[in-house]
C-alpha cells in the first residue's frame, strides 16, 4: 500500500492521504518524496482548485522517522531528508491552489510543520500539536520555521523549548489552525471550505495566494507597493473584469480561470 494516496473528492478538489498509520504516518524520506510527487502532479493540473491533506489512523503525522536519522544512515542521507522536507513545505505555499490540512489526531514535529505550512487547517477537537524534538536531543529547528510564522513568538518558543503539546482549541486561539470542529463534522466542514474555494476563479486565487506570501516577507510600505500593483494586475485579468461586470449586472460570474488579460 502506498505511503501517500490520492483521491478525487469532487471534480475540482483532490485529497492527498498520509497512508502509513502503522508508522504513525511518519514523514520518512519515502513519504516526503511521495508527497512531493503528488503535489508536483497537482500543480500541473489546470482544472484543480484545491487540495486537502489528511491522514489515516489516530496520528496525523509523528514527524520524521527517527530510525532514518541515526549515524548509521549517514550524514548525506540526513541532509537529503531535510532538503526534501523543505521542498515539500515550500511547494505547498508555492502551489497555485489553496492547500487545506484536515487534522484528526496528533501532529508532532515535522507533522506539526506540515500543518503550519498549509494555507488553511481544520482540526477535530481531539487533535493536538507539539514540537517535542528537544526531548530526544533533536531541536525542531525546521518545524520552527513554519510554526514560528504561524504562532506568536513566545507561544512557539514554549512549544519548542518544552516539547509539550497544545490542544486543538489552543492551536486555534494562537493561529496554528483556522477551525476546530467536532470529529463527526470534520469532513463536512473541510469540504464546505473546499467547495467554497472552488466557486472562485482559479487565476484570481493563484494570483492572490502568491501575493499574500510575497508581501508577508516585506515591511509594510513595501508590502503595500507590491499589493497595489497586483490589484491593478488582477483587474487586468479577464476574470477580474468579469467579476466586476457580474457584480454591477447583479448576476453570477462566469469564470474563464484564464491568466489572459481582458480586452481593452
Amino acid at each position: 500500500m502506498p505511503v501517500c494516496s490520492q483521491k478525487v473528492t469532487c471534480l475540482l478538489s483532490r485529497s492527498i492521504v498520509l497512508n502509513n498509520p502503522q508508522k504513525r504516518n511518519a514523514l520518512s524520506l519515502a513519504m516526503l518524496e511521495s508527497l512531493c510527487r503528488d503535489l508536483l502532479h497537482d500543480a500541473e493540473s489546470n482544472d484543480l482548485r484545491v487540495i486537502v491533506i489528511s491522514a489515516e489512523g489516530p496520528v496525523f503525522s509523528s514527524g520524521h522517522n527517527l530510525k532514518e536519522l541515526t549515524s548509521a544512515e549517514g550524514w548525506d542521507h540526513h541532509a537529503e531528508v531535510f532538503a526534501v522536507c523543505t521542498d515539500v513545505m515550500n511547494l505547498i505555499q508555492d502551489m497555485p491552489v489553496p492547500v487545506i490540512a484536515k487534522v484528526n489526531g496528533l501532529a508532532t514535529a515535522a507533522g506539526c510543520q506540515l500543518v503550519a505550512s498549509c494555507d488553511i487547517a481544520v482540526a477535530s477537537e481531539k487533535s493536538r500539536f507539539a514540537t517535542p524534538g528537544v526531548n530526544v536531543g533533536l531541536f525542531c529547528s525546521t518545524p520552527a520555521v513554519a510554526v514560528g510564522r504561524s504562532l506568536p513568538r513566545k507561544v512557539a518558543l514554549e512549544m519548542l523549548f518544552t516539547g509539550e503539546p497544545i490542544s486543538a482549541h489552543d492551536a486555534l486561539l494562537h493561529g496554528l489552525v483556522s477551525r476546530v470542529v467536532p470529529e463527526d463534522k470534520l469532513d463536512e466542514v473541510t469540504m464546505k471550505i473546499a467547495n467554497k474555494i472552488c466557486e472562485a476563479s482559479r487565476s484570481v486565487i493563484a494570483l492572490g495566494k502568491a501575493t499574500f506570501y510575497k508581501q508577508m516577507a516585506h515591511n509594510r510600505n513595501e508590502a503595500y507597493q507590491i499589493a497595489a500593483q497586483v490589484m491593478v494586475d488582477n483587474l487586468a485579468l479577464r476574470d477580474g473584469q468579469e467579476g466586476i461586470r457580474s457584480f454591477i449586472q447583479k448576476r453570477k460570474p462566469v469564470w474563464t480561470h484564464s491568466t489572459e488579460r481582458a480586452h481593452e
